[in-house]
């Protein structure tokens, strides 16, 4: 499936312009190491003082992690996402073809494609950045996903898109998905943003958009703001948290249906371009139904 203009700005330098463009005070590379309460401030690493920390982390964030409810939780698998919540497992690599392997390369630069699974529990993509393709599958709740993502690469090659051999090795990486909006912290001056607040899109998994938008509205809590009323800053931020996200979703539907018939009728749909366009791409990737953010 094309999913319609590509932009050939990779991640790594979307997420650059984004970290250099407040012209922030950065120390990159340094871990976390420990947070804590002094007063009315919290303390970084025994250095950095700061009334506010975000938590914007991912899903292994270790601010939500410090302040999850699920202490039983094992350390690396922890957040302040509900564990109710289900959790999307995907694999990818990126890297730079060479005049050979462009040559075998048959996705086009404006036509980022996605390859859903046969049983609809995840999808695959292909994205190719003028040099650069980036190819990935994630699952729900998958826990053999490499063999998948073997499948996938094989079925690429059969295709003719990707018609070479990958040699860079695929990485990891997990999320929540936002069936309901999550517990947050409670703490004073502790806001989570993006998938460290389990806000990936249901019927998607897309993460970008959510993650952008929550941390939009915990600056825009964050500058009204004030010493006095900082105890009220959690709650205003998941106010307006509800009132962007909290949505029951177009499933809700087809939830009571059983499995077999569930999927039944999602593959019908799936051969229907209308609702390719209409209800998969333009709203549950794109969002062209929900009006943008304004400050």
């Amino acid at each position: 499936m094309n999913v319609g203009d590509g932009s050939r700005l990779r991640r790594c330098e979307f997420d650059d312009y984004l970290l250099r463009r407040p012209h922030a005070r950065l120390r990159l590379g340094e871990p976390f190491r420990s947070l804590r309460r002094d007063e009315a401030d919290w303390i970084v690493n025994e250095e950095i003082r700061a009334p506010i920390v975000i938590g914007a982390g991912g899903h292994f964030c270790p601010v939500a992690r410090q302040f999850s409810s699920t202490h039983n939780a094992a350390p690396e698998l922890e957040t302040v996402a509900s564990t109710q919540q289900p959790t999307v497992v995907a694999q990818e690599v990126e890297f730079e073809m060479t005049d050979a392997q462009q040559r075998r390369c048959s996705v086009q630069p404006d036509r980022p494609e996605l390859f859903f699974c046969p049983d609809l529990k995840g999808y695959g993509w292909v994205f190719r950045k003028g040099n650069f393709v980036n190819i990935g599958l994630g699952r729900e709740g998958e826990a053999h996903l490499s063999n998948h993502v073997a499948a996938f690469v094989q079925s690429l090659a059969a295709r003719g898109k990707i018609a070479f051999e990958i040699a860079d090795r695929f990485h990891g990486h997990a999320y929540h998905l936002r069936t309901t909006l999550p517990r947050l912290p409670t703490e004073d001056g502790i806001l989570l943003v993006g998938d460290a607040a389990g806000l990936a899109e249901r019927q998607s998994g897309e993460g970008i958009r959510p993650a952008i938008e929550s941390g939009l509205l915990a600056a825009s809590c964050i500058l009204a703001s004030t010493a006095q009323n900082r105890s009220e800053l959690g709650t205003d931020y998941t106010r307006k948290l509800h009132a962007r996200f909290d949505n029951p979703g177009s499933m809700s539907l087809t939830k009571w249906m059983p499995s077999p018939l569930r999927l039944f009728a999602a593959r019908w749909l799936m051969t229907s371009r209308w609702f390719a366009r209409r209800v998969l791409l333009d709203r549950w990737f794109l969002h062209t139904d929900q009006t943008p953010l304004f400050f």
